[in-house]
Protein backbone atom coordinates (compact mmCIF):
# COMPACT_ATOMS: atom_id res chain seq x y z
CA UNK A 1 0.00 0.00 0.00
CA UNK A 2 1.35 3.42 -1.03
CA UNK A 3 0.43 6.58 0.93
CA UNK A 4 1.30 10.03 -0.42
CA UNK A 5 1.86 13.06 1.77
CA UNK A 6 4.07 16.12 2.16
CA UNK A 7 7.86 15.63 2.21
CA UNK A 8 8.97 17.21 5.49
CA UNK A 9 12.51 15.93 6.11
CA UNK A 10 14.65 14.19 3.47
CA UNK A 11 16.02 10.65 3.57
CA UNK A 12 14.80 7.05 3.60
CA UNK A 13 13.97 4.85 6.59
CA UNK A 14 12.59 1.32 6.79
CA UNK A 15 11.29 -0.14 10.02
CA UNK A 16 8.43 -1.20 12.26
CA UNK A 17 5.44 1.12 12.84
CA UNK A 18 4.77 2.45 16.34
CA UNK A 19 1.30 4.00 16.59
CA UNK A 20 1.33 6.96 18.91
CA UNK A 21 -2.18 8.39 19.34
CA UNK A 22 -2.42 11.61 21.35
CA UNK A 23 -5.97 12.57 20.40
CA UNK A 24 -8.79 12.91 22.88
CA UNK A 25 -10.23 9.61 24.09
CA UNK A 26 -13.53 8.68 22.45
CA UNK A 27 -16.08 7.40 24.98
CA UNK A 28 -19.08 5.54 23.55
CA UNK A 29 -22.48 5.59 25.27
CA UNK A 30 -23.47 1.93 25.70
CA UNK A 31 -26.51 0.51 27.53
CA UNK A 32 -25.97 -2.30 30.05
CA UNK A 33 -28.36 -4.76 31.71
CA UNK A 34 -29.22 -4.59 35.41
CA UNK A 35 -27.37 -7.84 36.15
CA UNK A 36 -24.12 -6.48 34.63
CA UNK A 37 -23.98 -3.45 36.96
CA UNK A 38 -21.90 -5.35 39.60
CA UNK A 39 -19.33 -6.37 36.98
CA UNK A 40 -19.11 -2.74 35.76
CA UNK A 41 -18.47 -1.63 39.36
CA UNK A 42 -15.68 -4.22 39.59
CA UNK A 43 -14.24 -2.89 36.30
CA UNK A 44 -14.29 0.62 37.77
CA UNK A 45 -12.56 -0.52 40.97
CA UNK A 46 -9.89 -2.39 38.99
CA UNK A 47 -9.25 0.73 36.88
CA UNK A 48 -8.83 2.77 40.08
CA UNK A 49 -6.36 0.24 41.51
CA UNK A 50 -4.36 0.16 38.26
CA UNK A 51 -4.32 3.95 38.00
CA UNK A 52 -3.16 4.30 41.61
CA UNK A 53 -0.29 1.87 40.93
CA UNK A 54 0.72 3.85 37.82
CA UNK A 55 0.72 7.17 39.70
CA UNK A 56 2.76 5.71 42.59
CA UNK A 57 5.28 4.30 40.10
CA UNK A 58 5.62 7.69 38.37
CA UNK A 59 5.93 9.43 41.74
CA UNK A 60 8.71 7.05 42.79
CA UNK A 61 10.57 7.58 39.50
CA UNK A 62 10.31 11.39 39.71
CA UNK A 63 11.44 11.34 43.36
CA UNK A 64 14.47 9.23 42.42
CA UNK A 65 15.45 11.28 39.36
CA UNK A 66 14.43 14.83 40.35
CA UNK A 67 13.93 14.78 44.12
CA UNK A 68 11.05 14.37 46.57
CA UNK A 69 9.88 17.97 46.14
CA UNK A 70 9.11 17.44 42.44
CA UNK A 71 7.26 14.20 43.24
CA UNK A 72 4.88 15.90 45.69
CA UNK A 73 2.66 17.12 42.85
CA UNK A 74 1.35 13.56 42.47
CA UNK A 75 -0.10 13.62 46.00
CA UNK A 76 -2.89 15.77 44.57
CA UNK A 77 -3.49 13.14 41.87
CA UNK A 78 -3.83 10.44 44.51
CA UNK A 79 -6.28 12.57 46.51
CA UNK A 80 -8.51 12.94 43.43
CA UNK A 81 -8.57 9.16 43.06
CA UNK A 82 -9.50 8.61 46.69
CA UNK A 83 -12.38 11.12 46.67
CA UNK A 84 -15.33 9.11 48.06
CA UNK A 85 -17.89 11.57 46.71
CA UNK A 86 -16.62 11.10 43.14
CA UNK A 87 -16.46 7.30 43.46
CA UNK A 88 -19.95 7.05 44.95
CA UNK A 89 -21.38 9.37 42.28
CA UNK A 90 -20.04 7.05 39.55
CA UNK A 91 -21.49 3.95 41.25
CA UNK A 92 -24.87 5.67 41.78
CA UNK A 93 -24.87 6.78 38.13
CA UNK A 94 -24.22 3.21 37.03
CA UNK A 95 -27.16 1.88 39.01
CA UNK A 96 -29.53 4.66 37.98
CA UNK A 97 -28.70 5.15 34.26
CA UNK A 98 -27.49 1.64 33.42
CA UNK A 99 -24.85 2.85 30.98
CA UNK A 100 -21.29 1.49 30.65
CA UNK A 101 -18.93 2.64 33.39
CA UNK A 102 -16.59 4.62 31.10
CA UNK A 103 -19.55 6.73 29.91
CA UNK A 104 -20.78 7.40 33.48
CA UNK A 105 -17.25 8.17 34.71
CA UNK A 106 -16.64 10.52 31.77
CA UNK A 107 -19.81 12.46 32.64
CA UNK A 108 -18.95 12.72 36.34
CA UNK A 109 -15.31 13.74 35.83
CA UNK A 110 -16.33 16.35 33.21
CA UNK A 111 -18.73 17.86 35.76
CA UNK A 112 -15.94 18.07 38.37
CA UNK A 113 -13.58 19.69 35.84
CA UNK A 114 -16.22 22.26 34.92
CA UNK A 115 -16.98 23.10 38.58
CA UNK A 116 -13.31 23.48 39.61
CA UNK A 117 -12.39 25.55 36.52
CA UNK A 118 -14.98 28.18 37.52
CA UNK A 119 -13.95 28.51 41.17
CA UNK A 120 -12.79 31.88 42.49
CA UNK A 121 -10.25 30.31 44.87
CA UNK A 122 -7.02 30.22 42.82
CA UNK A 123 -5.63 27.14 44.63
CA UNK A 124 -8.79 25.09 44.01
CA UNK A 125 -8.98 26.36 40.44
CA UNK A 126 -5.46 25.07 39.80
CA UNK A 127 -6.58 21.57 40.84
CA UNK A 128 -8.49 21.38 37.51
CA UNK A 129 -5.41 20.07 35.70
CA UNK A 130 -4.92 17.38 38.38
CA UNK A 131 -8.52 16.19 37.90
CA UNK A 132 -8.08 16.21 34.10
CA UNK A 133 -4.85 14.18 34.27
CA UNK A 134 -6.25 11.57 36.66
CA UNK A 135 -9.55 11.38 34.77
CA UNK A 136 -7.77 10.73 31.48
CA UNK A 137 -5.61 8.02 33.05
CA UNK A 138 -8.63 6.24 34.62
CA UNK A 139 -10.54 6.43 31.32
CA UNK A 140 -7.60 4.88 29.45
CA UNK A 141 -7.59 1.99 31.89
CA UNK A 142 -11.37 1.55 31.59
CA UNK A 143 -11.30 1.57 27.79
CA UNK A 144 -8.15 -0.54 27.61
CA UNK A 145 -5.97 2.02 25.85
CA UNK A 146 -2.31 1.40 26.61
CA UNK A 147 -0.40 4.45 27.83
CA UNK A 148 2.32 5.23 25.30
CA UNK A 149 5.10 7.78 25.48
CA UNK A 150 8.02 8.41 23.16
CA UNK A 151 10.44 8.22 26.11
CA UNK A 152 9.82 4.50 26.67
CA UNK A 153 10.71 3.15 23.22
CA UNK A 154 12.61 -0.13 23.59
CA UNK A 155 13.50 -0.67 19.92
CA UNK A 156 14.01 1.33 16.73
CA UNK A 157 10.65 2.30 15.23
CA UNK A 158 8.92 4.68 12.85
CA UNK A 159 6.50 6.84 14.83
CA UNK A 160 3.03 7.10 13.26
CA UNK A 161 0.72 9.70 14.82
CA UNK A 162 -2.12 12.09 14.15
CA UNK A 163 0.33 14.84 15.14
CA UNK A 164 3.50 15.10 17.23
CA UNK A 165 3.67 18.04 19.63
CA UNK A 166 6.80 19.72 21.05
CA UNK A 167 6.09 18.22 24.49
CA UNK A 168 5.82 14.74 22.92
CA UNK A 169 9.34 15.06 21.53
CA UNK A 170 10.97 16.92 24.43
CA UNK A 171 11.79 13.70 26.34
CA UNK A 172 11.75 11.38 23.35
CA UNK A 173 14.16 8.42 23.18
CA UNK A 174 15.76 9.90 20.06
CA UNK A 175 18.07 7.00 19.17
CA UNK A 176 15.10 4.68 18.72
CA UNK A 177 13.13 6.95 16.39
CA UNK A 178 13.90 6.24 12.72
CA UNK A 179 11.26 8.48 11.15
CA UNK A 180 7.96 10.33 11.55
CA UNK A 181 4.65 9.78 9.75
CA UNK A 182 1.69 12.05 10.64
CA UNK A 183 -1.90 12.63 9.54
CA UNK A 184 -1.61 16.41 9.69
CA UNK A 185 1.17 18.98 9.30
CA UNK A 186 3.13 20.82 6.65
CA UNK A 187 6.74 21.56 5.71
CA UNK A 188 7.14 23.97 8.62
CA UNK A 189 5.12 22.12 11.29
CA UNK A 190 6.86 21.10 14.52
CA UNK A 191 7.15 17.49 13.29
CA UNK A 192 9.03 18.65 10.19
CA UNK A 193 11.36 20.91 12.17
CA UNK A 194 12.09 18.21 14.76
CA UNK A 195 12.73 15.57 12.07
CA UNK A 196 15.30 17.80 10.36
CA UNK A 197 16.94 18.46 13.72
CA UNK A 198 17.16 14.70 14.39
CA UNK A 199 18.31 14.04 10.80
CA UNK A 200 15.54 11.50 10.20
CA UNK A 201 13.03 11.31 7.33
CA UNK A 202 9.46 12.50 7.80
CA UNK A 203 6.28 12.52 5.75
CA UNK A 204 3.40 14.65 7.07
CA UNK A 205 -0.12 15.58 5.97
CA UNK A 206 -1.14 11.99 5.08
CA UNK A 207 -4.66 12.58 6.52
CA UNK A 208 -5.40 8.95 7.47
CA UNK A 209 -2.09 7.21 8.15
CA UNK A 210 -3.18 6.29 11.69
CA UNK A 211 -6.22 4.42 10.36
CA UNK A 212 -4.45 2.65 7.49
CA UNK A 213 -1.27 1.63 9.33
CA UNK A 214 -1.37 -0.99 12.09
CA UNK A 215 1.10 -1.44 14.97
CA UNK A 216 4.02 -3.56 13.80
CA UNK A 217 3.52 -2.95 10.06
CA UNK A 218 6.79 -2.63 8.15
CA UNK A 219 7.10 0.85 6.61
CA UNK A 220 9.36 2.58 4.14
CA UNK A 221 9.37 6.34 4.74
CA UNK A 222 10.61 8.41 1.80
CA UNK A 223 10.97 11.89 3.25
CA UNK A 224 12.48 13.24 0.04
CA UNK A 225 9.47 12.50 -2.18
CA UNK A 226 6.75 12.39 0.49
CA UNK A 227 5.77 8.73 0.27
CA UNK A 228 5.10 5.94 2.78
CA UNK A 229 5.00 2.32 1.63
CA UNK A 230 3.20 -0.10 3.95
CA UNK A 231 4.45 -3.72 4.13
CA UNK A 232 6.63 -3.54 0.99
CA UNK A 233 7.85 -6.64 -0.86
CA UNK A 234 11.55 -7.62 -0.98
CA UNK A 235 12.13 -5.99 -4.39
CA UNK A 236 10.78 -2.63 -3.15
CA UNK A 237 12.84 -2.85 0.05
CA UNK A 238 15.99 -3.45 -1.98
CA UNK A 239 15.19 -0.55 -4.31
CA UNK A 240 14.81 1.86 -1.39
CA UNK A 241 17.94 0.56 0.34
CA UNK A 242 19.87 1.60 -2.77
CA UNK A 243 18.12 4.99 -2.78
CA UNK A 244 19.05 5.51 0.87
CA UNK A 245 22.70 4.67 0.18
CA UNK A 246 22.77 7.34 -2.55
CA UNK A 247 21.21 9.87 -0.18
CA UNK A 248 23.80 9.11 2.54
CA UNK A 249 26.59 9.49 -0.03
CA UNK A 250 25.19 12.89 -1.08
CA UNK A 251 24.98 14.04 2.57
CA UNK A 252 28.58 12.93 3.22
CA UNK A 253 29.75 14.83 0.13
CA UNK A 254 28.02 17.98 1.36
CA UNK A 255 29.55 17.58 4.82
CA UNK A 256 32.93 18.30 3.23
CA UNK A 257 31.74 21.89 2.78
CA UNK A 258 30.75 22.45 6.43
CA UNK A 259 33.84 24.54 7.20
CA UNK A 260 33.64 26.54 3.98
CA UNK A 261 33.23 30.27 4.77
CA UNK A 262 29.81 31.61 3.79
CA UNK A 263 31.32 34.02 1.27
CA UNK A 264 30.18 34.41 -2.34
CA UNK A 265 32.61 34.11 -5.26
CA UNK A 266 32.80 37.92 -5.47
CA UNK A 267 33.48 38.36 -1.72
CA UNK A 268 30.08 39.08 -0.14
CA UNK A 269 30.02 37.56 3.38
CA UNK A 270 27.00 36.37 5.35
CA UNK A 271 26.57 34.26 8.50
CA UNK A 272 25.10 30.76 8.56
CA UNK A 273 23.81 29.81 12.02
CA UNK A 274 21.81 27.01 13.65
CA UNK A 275 18.45 26.70 15.39
CA UNK A 276 18.50 24.66 18.63
CA UNK A 277 16.08 23.56 21.32
CA UNK A 278 18.25 22.14 24.12
CA UNK A 279 21.85 22.62 25.32
CA UNK A 280 22.76 19.11 24.11
CA UNK A 281 22.03 20.19 20.50
CA UNK A 282 25.29 22.18 20.48
CA UNK A 283 27.34 19.12 19.42
CA UNK A 284 25.32 18.95 16.17
CA UNK A 285 25.77 22.71 15.69
CA UNK A 286 29.55 22.35 15.84
CA UNK A 287 29.61 19.14 13.76
CA UNK A 288 27.78 20.81 10.87
CA UNK A 289 29.90 23.96 10.75
CA UNK A 290 27.46 26.58 12.10
CA UNK A 291 28.93 30.01 12.77
CA UNK A 292 26.71 30.53 15.78
CA UNK A 293 23.18 29.99 17.06
CA UNK A 294 20.55 32.12 15.38
CA UNK A 295 17.64 30.77 17.44
CA UNK A 296 17.67 29.08 20.84
CA UNK A 297 14.08 27.94 21.51
CA UNK A 298 14.01 28.22 25.30
CA UNK A 299 10.47 26.88 25.83
CA UNK A 300 11.83 23.32 25.66
CA UNK A 301 13.41 23.86 29.09
CA UNK A 302 9.87 24.18 30.47
CA UNK A 303 8.34 21.07 28.91
CA UNK A 304 7.29 17.74 30.47
CA UNK A 305 7.54 18.91 34.05
CA UNK A 306 5.17 20.10 36.78
CA UNK A 307 7.08 23.23 37.68
CA UNK A 308 8.96 25.96 35.83
CA UNK A 309 12.77 26.00 35.71
CA UNK A 310 14.07 28.48 38.27
CA UNK A 311 16.63 31.18 37.55
CA UNK A 312 19.60 29.00 38.50
CA UNK A 313 18.56 26.11 36.24
CA UNK A 314 18.00 28.44 33.29
CA UNK A 315 21.28 30.25 33.94
CA UNK A 316 23.19 26.95 33.83
CA UNK A 317 21.46 25.91 30.57
CA UNK A 318 22.25 29.21 28.81
CA UNK A 319 25.77 29.35 30.22
CA UNK A 320 26.49 25.81 28.96
CA UNK A 321 25.65 26.82 25.39
CA UNK A 322 27.53 30.13 25.57
CA UNK A 323 30.71 28.49 26.88
CA UNK A 324 30.67 25.78 24.20
CA UNK A 325 30.20 28.34 21.41
CA UNK A 326 32.94 30.63 22.83
CA UNK A 327 32.87 33.92 20.87
CA UNK A 328 30.25 32.78 18.34
CA UNK A 329 26.87 34.52 18.67
CA UNK A 330 24.09 32.80 20.63
CA UNK A 331 20.67 34.37 20.09
CA UNK A 332 18.31 33.35 22.88
CA UNK A 333 14.63 33.78 22.10
CA UNK A 334 12.57 34.51 25.19
CA UNK A 335 9.79 32.11 26.12
CA UNK A 336 7.47 31.43 23.16
CA UNK A 337 4.62 29.32 24.45
CA UNK A 338 1.17 29.04 22.93
CA UNK A 339 0.48 28.03 19.33
CA UNK A 340 1.58 24.38 19.24
CA UNK A 341 3.43 24.59 22.59
CA UNK A 342 1.42 24.31 25.82
CA UNK A 343 2.89 24.26 29.32
CA UNK A 344 0.47 23.09 32.00
CA UNK A 345 2.49 24.47 34.93
CA UNK A 346 2.15 28.03 33.59
CA UNK A 347 -1.65 27.69 33.38
CA UNK A 348 -1.90 28.84 29.76
CA UNK A 349 -5.47 28.10 28.66
CA UNK A 350 -6.24 26.12 25.52
CA UNK A 351 -7.69 28.56 23.00
CA UNK A 352 -9.81 28.30 19.86
CA UNK A 353 -7.03 29.93 17.82
CA UNK A 354 -3.81 29.52 19.85
CA UNK A 355 -1.46 30.76 17.10
CA UNK A 356 -3.12 34.17 17.36
CA UNK A 357 -3.83 34.03 21.08
CA UNK A 358 -2.16 34.60 24.45
CA UNK A 359 1.33 33.51 23.51
CA UNK A 360 5.00 34.48 23.29
CA UNK A 361 5.69 38.11 24.27
CA UNK A 362 1.98 38.64 25.10
CA UNK A 363 2.16 35.97 27.76
CA UNK A 364 5.51 37.21 29.09
CA UNK A 365 4.32 40.80 29.46
CA UNK A 366 1.22 39.57 31.30
CA UNK A 367 3.36 37.38 33.58
CA UNK A 368 6.40 39.56 34.42
CA UNK A 369 7.34 37.28 37.34
CA UNK A 370 8.00 34.47 34.81
CA UNK A 371 9.57 36.82 32.25
CA UNK A 372 12.02 38.46 34.67
CA UNK A 373 13.32 35.12 35.95
CA UNK A 374 14.27 34.18 32.40
CA UNK A 375 15.74 37.59 31.56
CA UNK A 376 17.92 37.59 34.70
CA UNK A 377 19.18 34.09 33.84
CA UNK A 378 20.06 35.17 30.27
CA UNK A 379 21.79 38.33 31.50
CA UNK A 380 23.86 36.38 34.04
CA UNK A 381 24.93 33.92 31.32
CA UNK A 382 25.91 36.78 28.98
CA UNK A 383 29.33 37.20 30.64
CA UNK A 384 30.30 33.68 29.50
CA UNK A 385 29.90 34.23 25.75
CA UNK A 386 28.41 36.28 22.95
CA UNK A 387 24.74 36.10 23.99
CA UNK A 388 22.00 38.22 22.41
CA UNK A 389 18.33 38.48 23.46
CA UNK A 390 15.43 38.21 21.01
CA UNK A 391 11.76 38.96 21.71
CA UNK A 392 9.24 36.82 19.74
CA UNK A 393 5.92 37.81 18.17
CA UNK A 394 6.37 41.57 18.48
CA UNK A 395 3.38 43.26 16.82
CA UNK A 396 4.39 46.90 17.21
CA UNK A 397 6.50 49.54 18.89
CA UNK A 398 4.43 49.70 22.10
CA UNK A 399 4.92 45.99 22.77
CA UNK A 400 8.66 46.22 22.02
CA UNK A 401 9.08 49.11 24.44
CA UNK A 402 7.23 47.22 27.17
CA UNK A 403 9.55 44.22 26.71
CA UNK A 404 12.66 46.43 26.83
CA UNK A 405 11.31 48.09 30.01
CA UNK A 406 11.03 44.68 31.74
CA UNK A 407 14.56 43.86 30.54
CA UNK A 408 15.84 47.10 32.10
CA UNK A 409 14.12 46.16 35.37
CA UNK A 410 15.84 42.75 35.28
CA UNK A 411 19.18 44.51 34.73
CA UNK A 412 18.50 46.77 37.72
CA UNK A 413 17.71 43.70 39.87
CA UNK A 414 21.17 42.30 39.07
CA UNK A 415 22.94 45.63 39.61
CA UNK A 416 21.36 45.90 43.05
CA UNK A 417 22.80 42.48 43.89
CA UNK A 418 26.21 43.33 42.31
CA UNK A 419 25.84 40.46 39.82
CA UNK A 420 27.84 40.82 36.59
CA UNK A 421 26.26 40.80 33.14
CA UNK A 422 27.01 42.24 29.71
CA UNK A 423 25.79 45.85 30.04
CA UNK A 424 25.76 46.22 26.24
CA UNK A 425 23.96 42.97 25.41
CA UNK A 426 22.34 43.18 21.97
CA UNK A 427 18.55 43.07 21.82
CA UNK A 428 16.56 42.06 18.75
CA UNK A 429 12.99 41.61 17.60
CA UNK A 430 11.59 38.64 15.76
CA UNK A 431 9.57 39.90 12.79
CA UNK A 432 6.84 37.32 12.22
CA UNK A 433 3.62 39.35 12.22
CA UNK A 434 2.56 41.48 9.21
CA UNK A 435 1.99 44.53 11.44
CA UNK A 436 5.64 44.36 12.54
CA UNK A 437 6.82 43.77 8.97
CA UNK A 438 4.97 46.91 7.83
CA UNK A 439 6.22 49.10 10.69
CA UNK A 440 9.74 47.70 10.94
CA UNK A 441 11.16 51.13 10.02
CA UNK A 442 9.97 52.25 13.47
CA UNK A 443 11.12 49.08 15.26
CA UNK A 444 14.58 49.24 13.67
CA UNK A 445 15.36 52.47 15.52
CA UNK A 446 15.09 50.71 18.91
CA UNK A 447 16.79 47.30 18.47
CA UNK A 448 20.19 45.98 17.45
CA UNK A 449 18.95 43.39 14.95
CA UNK A 450 15.95 41.74 13.31
CA UNK A 451 15.35 38.03 12.80
CA UNK A 452 12.58 37.16 10.34
CA UNK A 453 10.43 34.25 11.51
CA UNK A 454 9.06 33.15 8.16
CA UNK A 455 7.19 30.08 9.46
CA UNK A 456 4.64 32.33 11.16
CA UNK A 457 5.03 35.37 8.90
CA UNK A 458 3.89 33.29 5.91
CA UNK A 459 0.92 31.72 7.68
CA UNK A 460 -0.26 35.06 9.09
CA UNK A 461 0.23 36.93 5.79
CA UNK A 462 -1.51 34.32 3.63
CA UNK A 463 -4.12 33.18 6.20
CA UNK A 464 -2.81 29.62 5.89
CA UNK A 465 -2.55 27.26 8.88
CA UNK A 466 0.89 25.72 8.36
CA UNK A 467 -0.20 22.48 10.05
CA UNK A 468 -3.28 21.99 7.84
CA UNK A 469 -2.50 19.47 5.11
CA UNK A 470 -5.66 20.41 3.14
CA UNK A 471 -4.38 23.90 2.36
CA UNK A 472 -0.65 23.13 2.36
CA UNK A 473 -0.51 24.08 -1.34
CA UNK A 474 -1.35 27.69 -0.36
CA UNK A 475 1.62 27.95 2.02
CA UNK A 476 4.05 29.59 -0.42
CA UNK A 477 7.24 31.30 0.74
CA UNK A 478 7.56 32.66 -2.82
CA UNK A 479 4.19 34.46 -2.77
CA UNK A 480 4.87 38.02 -4.00
CA UNK A 481 3.34 39.47 -0.81
CA UNK A 482 5.74 37.46 1.37
CA UNK A 483 8.81 38.42 -0.68
CA UNK A 484 7.84 42.10 -0.62
CA UNK A 485 7.43 42.00 3.17
CA UNK A 486 10.85 40.34 3.55
CA UNK A 487 12.48 42.93 1.27
CA UNK A 488 10.90 45.74 3.28
CA UNK A 489 12.20 44.25 6.55
CA UNK A 490 15.76 43.90 5.20
CA UNK A 491 15.81 47.40 3.68
CA UNK A 492 14.34 49.00 6.82
CA UNK A 493 16.92 47.30 9.01
CA UNK A 494 19.85 48.30 6.81
CA UNK A 495 18.60 51.91 6.66
CA UNK A 496 19.04 52.05 10.47
CA UNK A 497 22.40 50.19 10.26
CA UNK A 498 21.20 47.01 11.97
CA UNK A 499 21.74 43.51 10.63
CA UNK A 500 18.85 41.29 9.54
CA UNK A 501 18.68 37.49 9.86
CA UNK A 502 16.12 34.79 9.21
CA UNK A 503 15.38 31.78 11.43
CA UNK A 504 12.46 30.23 9.54
CA UNK A 505 12.65 27.10 7.39
CA UNK A 506 12.73 29.29 4.27
CA UNK A 507 16.38 30.10 5.08
CA UNK A 508 17.32 26.45 4.49
CA UNK A 509 15.97 25.93 0.93
CA UNK A 510 18.70 26.40 -1.76
CA UNK A 511 16.37 28.19 -4.20
CA UNK A 512 15.10 30.56 -1.52
CA UNK A 513 18.66 31.11 -0.28
CA UNK A 514 19.49 32.54 -3.71
CA UNK A 515 16.64 35.10 -3.49
CA UNK A 516 17.34 36.01 0.16
CA UNK A 517 21.06 36.41 -0.51
CA UNK A 518 20.25 38.75 -3.40
CA UNK A 519 17.87 40.77 -1.21
CA UNK A 520 20.73 41.43 1.20
CA UNK A 521 19.90 39.09 4.11
CA UNK A 522 22.85 39.10 6.54
CA UNK A 523 22.28 35.87 8.49
CA UNK A 524 20.67 32.51 7.68
CA UNK A 525 19.68 30.27 10.61
CA UNK A 526 18.38 26.69 10.23
CA UNK A 527 18.47 23.09 11.44
CA UNK A 528 22.17 22.13 11.74
CA UNK A 529 21.93 19.28 9.21
CA UNK A 530 21.11 21.70 6.34
CA UNK A 531 24.04 24.06 6.97
CA UNK A 532 26.65 22.39 4.69
CA UNK A 533 24.29 22.55 1.68
CA UNK A 534 23.44 26.22 2.29
CA UNK A 535 27.14 27.07 2.70
CA UNK A 536 27.85 25.30 -0.59
CA UNK A 537 25.18 27.34 -2.40
CA UNK A 538 26.41 30.67 -1.00
CA UNK A 539 30.08 29.97 -1.73
CA UNK A 540 29.38 28.90 -5.32
CA UNK A 541 27.44 31.92 -6.59
CA UNK A 542 28.25 35.56 -7.23
CA UNK A 543 26.41 38.08 -5.09
CA UNK A 544 25.72 40.08 -8.23
CA UNK A 545 23.98 37.06 -9.82
CA UNK A 546 21.93 36.50 -6.65
CA UNK A 547 20.96 40.19 -6.64
CA UNK A 548 19.64 39.88 -10.20
CA UNK A 549 17.70 36.72 -9.29
CA UNK A 550 16.04 38.57 -6.38
CA UNK A 551 15.28 41.59 -8.56
CA UNK A 552 13.62 39.43 -11.22
CA UNK A 553 11.74 37.35 -8.61
CA UNK A 554 10.27 40.52 -7.09
CA UNK A 555 8.97 41.58 -10.52
CA UNK A 556 7.04 38.33 -11.16
CA UNK A 557 3.31 37.97 -10.45
CA UNK A 558 2.78 34.56 -8.80
CA UNK A 559 4.52 32.23 -6.38
CA UNK A 560 4.59 29.49 -9.03
CA UNK A 561 6.37 31.75 -11.53
CA UNK A 562 8.90 32.84 -8.92
CA UNK A 563 9.62 29.28 -7.79
CA UNK A 564 10.05 27.99 -11.37
CA UNK A 565 12.36 30.88 -12.29
CA UNK A 566 14.46 30.55 -9.11
CA UNK A 567 14.93 26.78 -9.49
CA UNK A 568 15.92 27.27 -13.15
CA UNK A 569 18.56 29.87 -12.23
CA UNK A 570 19.82 27.73 -9.32
CA UNK A 571 20.36 24.78 -11.67
CA UNK A 572 22.16 27.05 -14.16
CA UNK A 573 24.39 28.66 -11.54
CA UNK A 574 25.10 25.49 -9.49
CA UNK A 575 24.46 22.47 -11.77
CA UNK A 576 26.43 20.12 -9.45
CA UNK A 577 23.76 20.33 -6.75
CA UNK A 578 20.92 18.96 -8.90
CA UNK A 579 23.14 16.45 -10.67
CA UNK A 580 24.54 14.98 -7.43
CA UNK A 581 21.11 14.81 -5.76
CA UNK A 582 19.74 12.75 -8.66
CA UNK A 583 22.63 10.27 -8.78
Amino acid sequence: MLLKGIPASPGIAAGKAFLFDTRQLIVTERDIKQDTVPSEIIRFEEALIKTRSEILAIQKKISREMGAQHAEIFNAHLLVMEDRMLIEEVIEGLKKERKCVEYIFSKVISKYINVFSKMNDEYLKERTSDIEDVGKRILKNLIGVQEKTLSDLKEQVIVVAYDISPSDTANMHKKNVMGFVTDIGGRTSHTAIMAKSLEIPAVVGLENATTKIRPGDILIVDGTDGMVIVNPDKVTLKKYEAKQQKFVKFEKTLLDFKDTPAVTIDGHKVEVSANIELPDDVSSVIAHGAEGIGLYRTEFLYMNRNDSPDEEEQFEAYKKVAVKLAESPVIIRTLDIGGDKFLSQLKVPHEMNPFMGWRAIRFCLARPEVFKVQLRAILRASVFGNIKIMFPMISGLGELRQAIKVLEEAKEDLRNKSINFNQDIEVGAMIEIPSAALTCDLLAKEVDFFSIGTNDLIQYSLAVDRANEKIAYLYKPTHPAVLRLIKNIIDSGHKENIWVGMCGEMAAEPGFVLILLGMGLDEFSMSPVVIPEVKYVISNVRFEDARKVAEKALSLSTGEEIEAFTNKRLNELIPWLKKTKKQ
